[in-house]
């Protein structure tokens, strides 16, 4: 994973192919590398490092409701569009959820289908039924 962050929290998060030297020493950086350690290891259910994503209003506003979706639990596209107050957006809520640039901490792969299907991530759908897998077997806190 890559992940860049500056003062004011991180602003991106995303999955790479090739492995990624560690080479940021900055605390808010350090921070979300250990609780994304944490969280696959097991130990977390909750983030608490700053995230600081840039978007446009909507774009934001969407990554807001996603950070709602309670851990473990999956909603669908209509149910987030709800959430924003536009039930007619669903498709733009794709579109906002495909540019999510905080994988994990902003759960975008908590999103399905209205059918229940897993359906786009930009992490490979591989990885986010695999996340998915491994929140349901997290214990309870």
């Amino acid at each position: 994973m890559e992940i860049v962050g500056q003062d004011e929290g991180i602003s991106s998060i995303m999955f790479v192919e090739a492995p990624q030297e560690e080479n940021s020493t900055h605390p808010v950086v350090m921070q979300a590398v250990q609780e994304l350690d944490e969280y696959f290891q097991k130990k977390r259910r909750h983030f608490t490092v700053p995230l600081q994503p840039t978007g446009t209003e909507f774009q934001l506003k969407v990554w807001q409701a996603l950070q709602t979706v309670p851990f473990g639990e999956t909603v669908s596209y209509l149910d987030i569009a709800t959430k924003i107050g536009n039930e007619k957006a669903v498709r733009a809520i794709g579109g906002a959820n495909s540019r999510n640039p905080i994988s994990i901490i902003v759960p975008c792969h908590r999103i399905i289908g209205k059918s229940g299907a897993l359906v786009g991530y930009e992490g490979g759908l591989w990885r986010k039924e695999w996340l998915l897998k491994h929140e349901e077997s997290l214990p309870s806190t």
